[in-house]
């Protein structure tokens, strides 16, 4: 017979908590507080622009940079002897700056993220946590694993996008570090196996969308206006200028579309005076920030929900964007590009239409495909709901999770409010 155990204690650290830009590390975070786990939220940085309505979870959250540099480095130094896994974590470190190259100035800075390292080592003793799971392969998961060596507590981690394609350091050590390296991708987990990274340590667990499903399947009728939104941070990697290029595209169709783009950034700019020298001042809407709490009642409201993908200069690109999630969720038809994880969600003709990254032209097709046809527009919306709830819902990636951290003791389909843990 299972016993449950009481609130097991599960660290999370992510370089930001809780961020508006990433709104999935936080209700990954409070799903797992309603099904009985306690969660030490640990945050690298206070976030820039933070979550709304999220005061509680900051004001309960540590802050590791928080504070003069100076300060670390001396309880660092002061506190690393009384830690037995402090000659592992020394030898991981000396390793790590040889492999970087010690003679590039950007290698120095593992030395510091190693002294922030004993403060979060010593959260994991006083919290008397059992595992800590990191978000993004980066500086949380290079502090996480001098902090593991020291504590003795095991780490897993999640890779995404960024963290890999374009600021991967050490990956292959790292995954053989960690409990397990989880990625959102099968396109990430194939790139991770193909640079090194052992495939027995790696596993996919998706960004599991939490919003509900609505209460009624919408219907598709003809339109002679269509609301098509996208949701996103205003910078190259959104591809917001095509998104833009595209709707011009569509003039002198036989229905209007309105453009609603929810988010802010540095090319808001740019984004307007392209959308005013295109004639399109009267077509599109520039929401700035949305809350996360607005953002189902917003997506309701929409005919189509596009997203224009594409790589940017410095080679950072998207993984699969949980906002493609949550759109499908609610029944809204989605078009976006062919690029890294996307296709594992928007399956092109099946939950949804795809166009090549960049490619405007291209892209405006697709959705002039989506808008004309109220039956392709039922189907796709469908399909979507359905593959969003079996493969990307919070209850089933929560479980995956959960076994991955040895919290469960067999993979189920699903995760119930109430779930046999093991005990210990």
């Amino acid at each position: 017979m299972n016993t449950p155990v009481v609130s097991p204690v599960i660290a999370y650290l992510a370089p930001e908590i809780p961020a508006l830009s990433a709104t999935f590390v936080y209700e990954e975070m409070l799903g797992l507080e309603r099904r009985g786990i306690s969660v030490v939220p640990i945050s690298v940085h206070r976030p820039k622009h933070p979550a709304h309505g999220q005061e509680d979870l900051a004001a309960r959250t540590n802050y590791l940079y928080e504070g003069s540099k100076v300060k670390h480095v001396l309880s660092g130094i002061a506190r690393l002897p009384f830690f037995g896994g402090a000659l592992k974590a020394i030898g991981w470190l000396l390793s790590d700056i040889l492999e970087c190259n010690p003679w590039r100035p950007g290698t120095w800075k593992l030395a510091y993220q190693f002294l922030v390292a004993v403060r979060l080592a010593c959260i994991l003793k006083e919290r008397k946590c059992r595992h800590l799971h990191v978000h993004f392969a980066h500086v949380p998961t290079q502090i996480a694993m001098y902090a593991s060596a020291m504590s003795g507590v095991p780490f897993t981690l999640m890779a995404h996008a960024n963290d890999i394609f374009e600021r991967g350091l050490l990956l292959k050590r790292k995954a053989e570090r960690a409990a397990r390296m989880l990625t959102i991708s099968e396109h990430n987990r194939t790139y991770l196996e193909r640079i090194g990274a052992a495939p027995d340590k790696l596993a996919v667990v998706r960004c599991g969308v939490s919003f509900d499903m609505p209460p009624v399947f919408p219907s598709f009728e003809r339109r002679e206006m269509y609301r098509i939104g996208t949701l996103g941070r205003l910078v190259e990697k959104k591809g917001m200028d095509v998104l833009i290029r595209a709707v011009a595209e569509l003039k002198g169709r036989p229905y209007q579309i309105e453009l609603s783009i929810a988010g802010d950034g540095p090319l808001r700019g740019e984004l307007e005076s392209l959308a005013a020298d295109l004639g399109l001042g009267d077509a599109i809407r520039f929401e700035g920030n949305m809350p996360h709490h607005r953002v189902q009642e917003w997506m309701r409201g929409l005919g189509a929900f596009v997203l224009a993908c594409k790589q940017d200069v410095n080679r950072d690109m998207d993984g699969i964007p949980v906002v493609l999630m949550e759109a499908m969720s609610q029944c809204v038809p989605v078009v976006s590009t062919r690029l890294s994880g996307i296709p594992e969600l928007v399956m092109h003709e099946s939950t949804g239409l795809l166009a090549n990254p960049g490619d405007f032209k291209g892209l405006a097709g697709q959705i002039d495909r989506l808008l004309d046809s109220p039956e392709l527009r039922r189907t796709l919306a469908r399909r979507a709901q359905d593959h969003v709830r079996e493969e990307f819902g919070q209850d089933v990636n929560l479980a995956r999770l959960l076994l991955h951290f040895g919290i469960l003791r067999h993979e189920p389909t699903d995760m119930p409010p109430t779930c046999h843990l093991l005990g210990g």
